[in-house]
């Protein structure tokens, strides 16, 4: 391990650096590695081009060649209103000052609206790959609402020369069963057209949250929602980093086993986060955890537990582009960092 990762851990060093995983070992998951795309995804259905695609994801940035992927993501402006996101920082409600800060933060690609990779595609869609965020929650209904709906389409992503689409699903929504349907068809003609799919996997319930805890970041919960996200094939699954477990047996509700909680998990976080990882079947769709919190210590922090549980990397947004510029750039560089250490192992 390298000091400087250890240092910003501070306390909690010892325990996320040391910890070995005692629920499913490392040896039975699809880990990422510079020939992930050959061993795991060349067997499957995907066609060549959706391998090209994903190819100049996994070759781009400082993570390049490592199966690790860091990705800015910037669709803030619809999900929390341009004024929350952007007045912290000004110049980012400039869009191509978001694909500035993906390029000189080293990411493997940068993931927005169409809007916004619409606007500077002619320019730098080829030099950093573009994943067209499809669908989005706006906040401008009053009362508000919470839906994803659909904003673009596979072929608009297409035709800016995007090489992959993102969208979410608000699981345990009563909008989730429509929102299945509308991204399963979209994720189909994605592949079918050459793009990779990457799924933001969240839960979305007010019951989901009690007065004991907030079962949306539950591992039972979370890692079913990205069952259901490989299972309309998403290449790659989005979702927040578990803090708690329990959900289905809390809220009562479903159905699980107790070997969830006893064998295949623990409550330690890397092991909570490695039962996100086996949901995705064992790994072979990769899992990348949202960045933590706006401090340096936490979105290292979020890295290491998502690097030794088996994910695959950070997608980190509003702690980059709501500070300057150039600390945006060295914080970024600090999270691919502890990707890029080799000291820093899978549990």
């Amino acid at each position: 391990m390298t000091a400087s990762i250890a240092d910003l851990l501070g306390s909690d060093a010892q325990s996320l650096l040391s910890h070995k995983c005692q629920t499913i070992s490392r040896d039975q998951l699809h880990l990422p590695g510079p020939n992930f795309i050959d061993q795991v995804f060349e067997p499957s259905d995907r066609n060549p081009r959706v391998l090209g695609s994903l190819s100049r994801v996994f070759g781009n940035g400082r993570l390049a060649g490592t199966g690790y992927v860091s990705i800015l993501p910037v669709d803030q402006g619809i999900e929390h209103s341009a004024g929350a996101s952007f007045a912290p920082n000004p110049l980012y409600f400039d869009p191509e000052n978001i694909v500035k800060l993906a390029i000189e933060g080293g990411c493997n690609a940068v993931a927005s609206t169409v809007g916004v990779l619409g606007a500077v595609a002619r320019r730098y869609s080829h030099k950093i790959p573009f994943l067209v965020k499809l669908n989005h929650n706006e906040l401008l209904t009053y009362p508000n609402k919470y839906d994803q709906i659909m904003f673009a389409s596979v072929r608009r992503a297409v035709d800016m020369g995007a090489v992959a689409v993102g969208a979410t699903i608000y699981f345990g929504s009563p909008e989730a069963d429509r929102q299945i349907v509308d991204v399963a068809h979209a994720f189909e003609q994605a592949h079918e057209q050459g793009l990779a799919t990457v799924l933001w996997c969240y839960l979305r319930n007010n019951a989901f949250k009690t007065d004991k805890a907030d079962y949306h970041v539950a591992a039972d919960l979370t890692g079913q929602a990205n069952h259901l996200g490989v299972t309309i094939q998403a290449d790659i699954i989005k979702q927040k980093l578990p803090e708690c477990n329990g959900g289905f047996t809390a809220l009562k509700f479903g159905k699980t086993a107790p070997a969830v909680y006893d064998k295949l998990s623990s409550p330690h976080p890397i092991d909570l986060c490695r039962y996100q990882v086996i949901n995705c079947y064992m790994g072979r769709a990769g899992l990348i955890n949202s960045g933590g919190a706006s401090d340096v210590k936490e979105a290292v922090k979020t890295a290491v537990i998502n690097k030794r549980a088996g994910g695959m990397g950070l997608i980190s947004g509003r702690k980059a582009f709501q500070r300057p510029m150039q600390e945006g750039v060295e914080l970024l560089h600090r999270i691919q960092d502890v990707y890029l250490d080799a000291s820093v192992t899978v549990a």
